[in-house]
């Protein structure tokens, strides 16, 4: 396949949707950079359609957007027209199911604006889906720091009366209300009405169809377990892996033209979204001089071999942490031959320039990845059979 630069790959995307007849109105990536100094040199292999580029801008709801812009791309992938699904919507619906948790547990639960890709799918099965036209949630760039602390505040004086009242949930919707704006009940979309659940039917979503897996040594392969990080607030559990089964996974997921959402770490100094580039160098970053740390940006570098070993010291010492989601649309190789996934981010278009998308290495993906959530037809069958999917 030709090689191209990031000066060009926006064209390589541009003759490849039109070779696919995808609808007009969906977004075509935008690789193009001004980004002088990068030598990388990438060959497109796989692109998975995705929608616009949002801005979670000041919350911790990275895991609804990323976990909406995946569905958005599955609804095209079976069948429908670019959709834009609404992020608050689910980030409401999660904030009163976090509220029952939290007043059951009488205060010891995590109550704050982080979740996990599971959230969405079972927000969505309880409530049902709307699009953003249906409930947009405040403001165009969302801030919710002052939202949590009042619904925070206000489930701790609720939890310290000797009785419940019989309205607290009333109260906790009011502020709901208040700073997200009302649920619909419903609503018009392209001509017809809708209600929640109606048009999640219509999106042809099926809840079931989507699972979580990871891969860790401290609870046995092939069976489920509960995911201990701090947003697991309701304790969802995911499918436990070997490292190069997670990696089948993902991979045969694009080339079967499934994206993936992806829960990761990205704290790591050699994540740079600016950049446009995250990767595990060979050797200590820590000890290279300033000029060596700069290259790894600008020039493809020998990568670290991960190990299930490695992978599973940096969880057990916390350097691994569940930070953000993103979602996964593609896979692409850089001039030395280099495995990488081509992600979209919740960070708005103007942070990198690459218009809000970067490249991860697969060692990157091995080494850091915390979960990821596919379509369980994506996954490769004899891994199917082992968790019991077949």
């Amino acid at each position: 396949m030709k090689k191209l630069n990031l000066f060009t790959i926006a064209t390589l995307f541009l003759s490849s949707v039109f070779a696919q007849e995808v609808p007009p109105a969906v977004q075509t990536k935008d690789f193009s950079t001004n980004h002088k100094d990068s030598h990388y040199q990438f060959t497109v292999v796989k692109d998975i359609t995705a929608t616009d580029v949002k801005n979670q801008n000041r919350t911790g709801t990275c895991w609804s957007y990323s976990t909406q812009s995946f569905l958005e791309s599955e609804a095209i992938r079976l069948g429908k027209p670019k959709m834009d699904f609404s992020e608050m919507w689910i980030v409401r619906n999660s904030y009163m199911e976090r509220a029952m948790n939290y007043v059951r547990r009488q205060g010891k639960a995590q109550f704050d604006e982080g979740g996990e890709p599971h959230d969405v799918i079972n927000i969505i099965g309880k409530y049902g889906l709307v699009p953003e036209s249906a409930y947009p949630g405040g403001n165009e760039k969302p801030n919710h720091a002052e939202l949590v602390a009042v619904l925070k505040a206000y489930l701790d004086a609720v939890i310290k009366q000797p009785k419940l009242s019989d309205h607290w949930i009333d109260g906790f919707n009011g502020i709901l209300d208040a700073y997200l704006g009302k649920k619909p009940e419903n609503f018009q979309y392209e001509g017809k009405t809708y209600n929640a659940s109606s048009f999640l039917q219509y999106t042809g979503i099926n809840t079931n169809d989507y699972i979580e897996f990871s891969s860790f040594t401290h609870h046995p392969f092939y069976k489920p377990f509960i995911m201990e990080v701090s947003d697991n607030w309701d304790n969802g559990q995911v499918y436990n892996v070997p490292l190069d089964e997670f990696t089948e996974i993902a991979n045969n997921s694009i080339d079967k033209g499934y994206s993936i959402e992806w829960a990761s770490d990205v704290s790591e100094k050699t994540f740079s979204f600016k950049n446009g580039i995250a990767i595990i160098p060979e050797g200590d970053f820590d000890e290279m001089k300033k000029r060596e740390q700069d290259s790894v940006f600008n020039y493809p570098v020998k990568q670290m071999a991960i190990t299930q070993e490695l992978r599973q010291k940096a969880f057990d010492n916390l350097s691994t942490t569940d930070d953000h989601g993103m979602h996964i649309v593609g896979t692409a190789k850089d001039q030395t031959g280099a495995p990488y996934f081509i992600v979209k981010n919740s960070w708005g278009t103007e942070r990198n320039d690459m218009k809000g998308y970067f490249f991860c290495s697969v060692p990157y993906f091995q080494y850091k990845t915390t979960a990821i959530l596919v379509n369980k037809n994506a996954v490769p069958s004899a891994i199917a059979k082992k968790v019991g999917l077949k």
